[in-house]
């Protein structure tokens, strides 16, 4: 065991692996929502809330919209890219609610966000624009000294890039534009690698390996790159399982499922409004109230990133959802009777109880997959690695300024504030 907390709490701080900001260089801040009633695990809540703002008026809605120096009711913004939502003022002509859309609020925790402009203070339109089917995103967790847990995510849903310890990292798609074109890499990169450890190289190779090798340091993930053709094929199949567990079905994949036997199941059911959670550790159960879920296994229950118990966060989440709670942090409503943060999803949902058995297979199928990465990183101390001094020469290194941008969007027009349309 002290062997595994010592390799993931690991710093990347070695001199030998390269800044996962010279491999992919267009970042982008985690999103900032400025309020938290737009965001919810139930989606029918978010409709009533957005019902309740909707038919308020003046001081009442003004206090429920709960403005900030970005976002009050009474300023016209653009649309999100690929949303037709309202662009004018909120209090005079809300619109219809749009769609819940589905995101990754941190890790490993699939939400709903109102995908309305007006309501998000800043909503990162630059990822909307390149979301699509075939879109990857990878999510840097924040650093915390001697925490254990993966340095980064990946999902095919847009993530807002929380954090729940530490500073928060930077989302980094893996296409620049549309349709998988324009790879997220610095250029040159591939070359490179094609020319070291095979043509085959391909950019859902590279980001396969990134998940495999990636390691956490305080100035940011770091990756080395090997020279040695196994050694990168070793990775690359790791981080394609790491991936594809990640994913969760999404691409084509399979749904993550543990072997038989070893499947998590309800043994009874669990409470409407549950208060707490507790891990049996003998009979490898969670124990929600008079809820029962097993088997859970305990490198599930103990999967941590940050150094924060991920299942143990996220029941707490839905458990405040519940019963309306206000999430912890969360800034007060101020006088005059509840928020929206208060408007619950009425009860536990049978949809979370499934997502709960699927998380805990995700989690055990990666906790299950850590030796391999414990044995790949033994591997690259001892193979020899692309030296920076090899890219430099190569002309990788250093990444122009301009990559570290937005890549345009010719010819896609999208509604500004008040109904203008603007070419990007």
């Amino acid at each position: 065991m002290a062997a595994r907390r010592t390799a993931a709490a690991g710093s990347g701080e070695d001199g030998k692996s390269l800044p996962l900001d010279e491999l992919m260089p267009w970042s982008v801040r985690p999103l900032r929502t400025g309020r938290s009633w737009v965001m919810s695990p139930d989606p029918a809540a978010l409709r009533t809330r957005w019902e309740r703002l909707a038919a308020a008026e003046g001081a009442e809605q003004e206090r429920l919209f709960r403005p900030s120096r970005s976002r009050t009711p009474h300023i016209p913004v653009a649309a999100l890219p690929g949303r037709s939502t309202g662009t004018g003022r909120f209090a005079r002509e809300p619109g219809a609610c749009p769609d819940p859309a589905r995101i990754l609020h941190g890790p490993f925790d699939e939400q709903w966000l109102l995908p309305d402009h007006r309501l998000i203070d800043a909503a990162r339109p630059e990822l909307w624009r390149v979301g699509d089917e075939r879109q990857l995103f990878t999510v840097e967790h924040g650093y915390v000294p001697q925490a254990t847990g993966p340095a980064l995510s990946v999902t095919h849903l847009l993530p807002d890039g929380h954090s729940p310890a530490g500073r928060p990292g930077r989302i980094r798609p893996l296409y620049r534009r549309p349709d998988a074109t324009d790879p997220n890499l610095a250029p040159g990169l591939l070359d490179v690698l094609r020319t070291r450890l095979g043509p085959e190289v391909a950019p859902e190779s590279v980001l396969a390996w990134i998940m495999a090798a990636a390691l956490p340091s305080p100035s940011g993930c770091r990756v080395p790159l090997p020279a040695d053709a196994e050694v990168w094929a070793a990775g690359v199949e790791l981080g394609r399982e790491l991936v594809r567990v990640q994913l969760r079905g999404a691409r084509g994949g399979e749904r993550p499922r543990l072997p038989g036997g070893r499947r998590p199941y309800v043994r009874a059911a669990l409470p409407p409004r549950p208060a707490g959670i507790v891990y049996d550790a003998e009979a490898e159960a969670l124990v929600i109230g008079d809820g029962r879920i097993s088997p859970v296994p305990a490198g599930a229950w103990e999967f941590t990133v940050s150094g924060v118990r991920v299942l143990e966060l996220w029941f707490e989440r839905r458990a405040a959802a519940a019963v309306g709670a206000v999430p912890a942090g969360a800034a007060p409503d101020g006088p005059g009777g509840v928020g929206l943060d208060a408007v619950g999803a009425r009860g536990w949902t049978p949809e979370w109880t499934s997502e709960l058995l699927e998380l805990v297979s995700v989690l055990a199928l990666l906790d299950g997959l850590r030796p391999r990465q414990e044995a790949l990183r033994a591997r690259l101390d001892r193979a020899p690695l692309i030296s920076r001094d090899e890219l430099r020469a190569a002309g990788v290194l250093p990444v122009p300024a301009s990559v570290r941008l937005p890549a345009s969007v010719l010819g896609h027009q999208e509604e500004g504030p008040e109904g203008q349309f603007a070419l990007l």
